[in-house]
Formats: C-alpha cells, structure tokens, sequence
C-alpha cells in the first residue's frame, strides 16, 4: 500500500502538480501501527486528477475529495482548502480551492494528523507534530477555543484518539473541551455514537470514560448509569448499561435486551445459562464480577445447549400424540428443555416419549 501510495504521488507530480500523503497514516507509521487507509493531498482539483487517472469516483466532491481505486485499493485524495464559515458547529458553510500545503494542513483538527510523506519518502513536519507523538499528547492546530466552537466533532475526536493511541490531552485543550462540551448537544447521535464506539472497543476504554467524566461531557452525550459502569470485552456490553437514548441496528436491540433482562436473573441458572447463551451470560458474567471460567464450566456441564439436543424432535412428538397443532408442540418442547435442564428427566428418546405419552396424551 505505501508503494502504491508512493507511485501515485509521482504520478500527479508528473503532471505538474504536489501531492502528498497526509494525516492518519504518517502518524502511525511513526507510531509502528499497521494502517490500512491512505489519505493524499495535493493542489490538483477534482477535475485534473480525473484526466490523469480513469478510477476516480467523485465521493465527496463539495469538499474537494475523490477515490481512486489503485490496484484494488481505495486511496482518497483532496485538494488543498480552506474552510470559509461553519454552519451548526459541524461543517465548512463554503470551500476554497488553495495551492498551499501549509494552509490546508492549518484546517485540520490535530498536530499529529498533520504529518505529510511526499514522493520520495520524506517526512514532513511543519507543525512540531513529531515532538508531540514522541510525548503522547493530543494538541490542537490552532487555538482550541476558536477549533472547537468550529466543529463540535473534535471533541470527541480529541478523547478517541488519546484513548485509543494512550496520550494525554494538551491542558489547553481540555479546558476548552471542558468549556465548549454543550456544544455535543447539537452533533447528530449517529456521529456521536461513530466516535463513543470507537472510545467503547479500545483496550484503553478506561482511559477515555475518566475523560468523559473528568471533562463534564456525560450529561450532553446523554450517557445513563456512566458512574457505574463496568467494563466488559464487548462494546455491547458497554452501551447495554449506558446507551438508553442512542438508536441501535435490530440486532443490536435485541442483544441489550437479553443482556439486561438477564443483568434481572440468576445467571447461576441452568435454563438461563441455556435459554440466553454462552456469550450473553459472559457479558452479564463481566458486569456482575462474575468469573468467566465459572461461567463457561456451568454451561458446558448443561445437559443440552439447543433444542436440537434434545432426543425427541418435533415432528416425533407430532407422530406418537397424533396431532397437528404446532403451537402445542412448541409448549411440549419447551417443558422438555425446562425438565432436562433441570435434570428431573433424562435425555434419552425412550425416557422422553414416555415422559411426553403419559402426561400429554
């Protein structure tokens, strides 16, 4: 990817044009993280880099971004800017097209996205932004106090990125996240959720809650129960006790769901254990301190896992009753799972039947 990215830059500078590659990937290549995206920069518009390449999908046209798809990567490429006005805290009311690294690496949010690679490999560092990824710290572009009040997304961004890469916040940034926090009240929840997910995954998840406590943004990202929260393995797990007022996929609801009604419940039950699932019951198991050996060993023991354990199957208990209604099937299946489960019957296909003939018939 970096030799792609490489060879892209000459070929723009081929046609008369700079090109550098920008942000995310020259700092974690500093950093030794593996990164997978590559963003360019350069002082061709949309409109000449699509005559010197023929896989340009204008993805983002009105702020000067396209893709180019480069032996089956996607690389996006922008034009160097300048924001003019902001509309809502969040974006640019206008973009300028300007030929000039510098001022279009000013309109970006930190110093350590502000890193360029050019053709031949070289780091570039206007900003001390080296300085300040050897000392871990997030510090703004600019002054915070005017940034901020730009684009409400930086302050969630700030937490994300000294979460998720370990740093500290500059103090000036943090008084003016402190400050300017109300502002979140106004960004959308879906990109609030984007970055709380991001903060939510990380192995440093600690870090980034006592930052959301310490700098007074739970009330205005309408985070429920944050002051205990507990830390589990699954993002799930986190925004089941705190998410209430977020909007979640179906899959998603359903999963918070189980996991609160069993938070209700005693996870020590077989039919709990059985009816809610192995990875549920570890979420719930991490919430109330449980320890996850524990938890595995008692739902391994169980007698069966699934219906489909069970050594009577429905259309059996169909042939030996004589019957049709599947919703009284499903009422027979279901007292066999509890009576198995429970270990008060065997499962053993000889034992169910005569279980099922005798008191069903």
């Amino acid at each position: 990817m970096y030799e792609a990215s490489l060879t892209i830059l000459k070929k723009i500078e081929e046609n008369g044009f700079k090109a550098y590659i920008v942000g995310g990937f020259v700092r974690d290549k500093i950093l030794n993280i593996e990164s997978v995206d590559v963003d360019i920069c350069t002082n061709a518009t949309p409109k000449d880099l699509s005559l010197i390449f023929n896989d340009i999908k204008y993805t983002g046209l009105k702020y000067g971004s396209v893709t180019l798809i480069y032996k089956s990567i996607h690389f996006e490429i922008t034009t160097f800017r300048k924001d003019i006005g902001y509309i809502d805290n969040r974006v640019p009311k206008k973009v300028k097209y300007i030929d000039n690294l510098v001022d279009d690496l000013k309109r970006r949010d930190f110093t350590m996205n502000t890193l360029c690679i050019d053709s031949n490999g070289n780091i570039i560092d206007l900003f001390s932004s080296i300085s300040d990824i050897q000392n871990r710290v997030v510090k703004m572009i600019g002054n915070p106090k005017i940034r901020l009040k730009e684009d409400s997304l930086r302050i969630l961004r700030a937490i994300r990125f000294a979460t998720v890469l370990d740093f500290e916040l500059d103090e000036e940034l943090k008084k003016y996240i402190k400050k300017y926090g109300y502002l979140l009240k106004k960004l959308s929840k879906n990109r609030r959720k984007e970055e709380l997910n991001k903060i939510f995954s990380s192995p440093n998840i600690l870090k980034g809650i006592n930052y959301l406590k310490e700098l007074n943004l739970v009330e205005y990202l309408e985070l429920v129960n944050f002051d205990n929260v507990k830390i589990t393995s699954s993002i799930i797990g986190v925004w089941a006790q705190v998410g209430s007022n977020y909007s979640f996929s179906n899959h998603e609801l359903e999963m918070i769901k189980q996991i609160n009604e069993l938070l209700n419940k005693d996870l020590y039950s077989p039919y709990n254990l059985y009816y809610y699932g192995l990875y549920v019951s570890h979420i719930v198991g991490e919430i109330k301190d449980i320890d996850k050996k524990i938890i595995t060993k008692l739902y391994n023991d169980l007698p069966i896992h699934s219906r489909k354990d069970i050594d009577l199957n429905g259309k059996e208990i169909m042939d030996i009753l004589s019957i049709k209604d599947t919703s009284k099937i499903k009422i027979i299946v279901k007292d066999l799972e509890v009576h198995i489960l429970s270990c008060s019957i065997i499962n053993n296909k000889d034992v169910l039947i005569n279980y099922v003939l005798k008191k069903y018939k």
